[in-house]
């Protein structure tokens, strides 16, 4: 029995929110750049629910996961405009699709090294789907493989900590003097501080006008998507659809699209509500022994990806950062790609480190069904 009851709604909402506010506040801090809040939101609330502070049941967390979390999919998706997206990401584009495919290469042989039981075919699919598109991307994959929220919430915080380990190898790799050897390089770009530069992502306004009518656009195409589900008798395929849907929106009406302001952030703000409440579901005695299996196996999905990216970059002539701005671009998406280049001072490959991320979630997870449906 815990503090506050299941039936508490406004008390468990004043919780979950709660610790959302603490995941956007921790990424505005230092301590975000290097573990981002999703992972301090999962943390805080599986030892919310562990310690009997909250429940691990609610029908608050139902809602949450049923209504509010589709809805951030065509949300995170409307400027996916795949035209621009190929237009500005010029050679960028090219690497980034090797580095997908070296993705799924050792997702694929990493799933044939490790015995990861009967969720194996689900946890290829979720991480392939998670690193080349983002954590919408592993949602999706995980609910149209059927994924139980302790299966969902074991797999997402191992990669968590593989997903950190790979920023921090990003970062560090072009210093490294036998990558900078391997590709020819006899002079770094200087480093620019972070600090120095305005991001982007404070200049996104709030309009009321713009907020809902994407909400409206959003509940029309997951209405669609739902009700085609259920005619056709592929339930399990609503994820796919809604994110087929908000491709098709985002590419016919692209210029109208593009002026929606905010629309993003509401979808990020779903997401982050998900988090915390998967985080609340997870009974940690059920974690531990399959998450170091998970752990393991995501690091070689991300070793396995470099060797592969770093390999074949150099082999068709791309230089050092564009081998590695694809590569974060596969790997950690579109905002921390953007990062990345930006600390390097690699400015001419901002924007096409974020189009290439960008296109990770257009495709991701039509990539992850197809690797779990072949492996299972």
């Amino acid at each position: 029995m815990s503090l506050i009851s299941a039936d508490n709604t406004m008390a468990i909402c004043a919780v979950i929110m709660g610790l959302v506010w603490f995941g956007f506040w921790i990424d505005t801090r230092p301590i975000g750049k290097r573990i981002s809040g999703v992972v301090w939101i999962l943390l805080a609330a599986m030892l919310l629910s562990n310690f009997g502070i909250i429940p691990f049941k609610a029908p608050s967390y139902d809602f949450v996961g049923s209504s509010l979390v589709p809805l951030a999919i065509p949300l995170l998706l409307f400027k996916s405009n795949l035209r621009r997206i190929f237009k500005d990401s010029g050679r960028v584009m090219l690497v980034f699709l090797i580095a997908s495919t070296a993705t799924v290469t050792a997702a694929i042989a990493g799933f044939f090294l490790f015995n990861l039981g009967e969720i194996g075919p689900k946890v290829a699919g979720v991480y392939t789907g998670g690193f080349i598109g983002g954590a919408v991307n592993f949602l999706a994959v995980s609910q149209v493989m059927g994924m139980s929220e302790t299966e969902f919430s074991t797999a997402i915080s191992a990669s968590s900590i593989v997903s950190i380990l790979a920023l921090m190898l990003l970062l560090a790799l072009p210093s490294f003097r036998w990558l900078l050897h391997y590709f020819g390089v006899t002079q770094q770009s200087p480093g620019i501080k972070l600090d120095t530069l305005k991001s982007d992502e404070n200049t996104a306004q709030l309009k009321l006008s713009h907020i809902s009518g994407a909400l409206a656009l959003s509940f029309v195409i997951c209405t669609i998507s739902q009700w085609l589900a259920e005619i056709s008798g592929y339930q399990q395929y609503t994820f796919l659809l809604i994110t087929l849907f908000s491709l098709l929106v985002a590419n016919l009406f692209p210029q109208t699209m593009a002026k929606l302001e905010g629309e993003f952030e509401i979808g990020l703000l779903l997401m982050y509500l998900f988090f915390a409440v998967v985080g609340a579901g997870t009974d940690t005695s059920a974690f531990f022994g399959v998450a170091i299996t998970l752990f393991f196996y995501g690091m070689f999905i991300i070793l396995g990806h470099l060797l592969l990216t770093i390999y074949l970059g150099r082999t068709f002539k791309f230089t050092m950062e564009e081998t590695l701005v694809a590569s974060a671009a596969a790997l950690v998406g579109p905002a921390v790609t953007s990062a990345i280049a930006i600390s390097k001072g690699w400015r001419n490959l901002i924007t096409p480190g974020i189009m290439c991320g960008v296109f990770g979630y257009a495709i991701a997870t039509f990539i992850g069904v197809a690797v779990s449906k072949l492996l299972s």
